[in-house]
C-alpha cells in the first residue's frame, strides 16, 4: 500500500470520529486533522511523483 494511501486511511478515519463527536470543539479537531491527512497525503503522492506541482497547486 502507498504512503499517501496510509495517510488517506488516517484522514477517512477522523472524518468518521468527527461525525460521533460530542461537542463542536471535538467535531472541529477531528475536521482539521482529517483536513491535515489529506493535504498530507496529496503532498506524499507529488513527492511520489503521482502528481505533477501544477495539480499539487490547484
Amino acid at each position: 500500500m502507498k504512503q499517501s494511501q496510509h495517510f488517506l486511511d488516517n484522514a477517512e478515519n477522523c472524518a468518521q470520529l468527527a461525525e460521533r463527536a460530542d461537542d463542536e470543539p471535538t467535531y472541529k479537531r477531528f475536521k482539521r486533522m482529517e483536513a491535515a491527512w489529506r493535504a498530507l497525503a496529496k503532498e506524499q503522492d507529488w513527492l511520489d511523483g503521482e502528481t505533477s506541482p501544477a495539480e499539487n497547486a490547484a
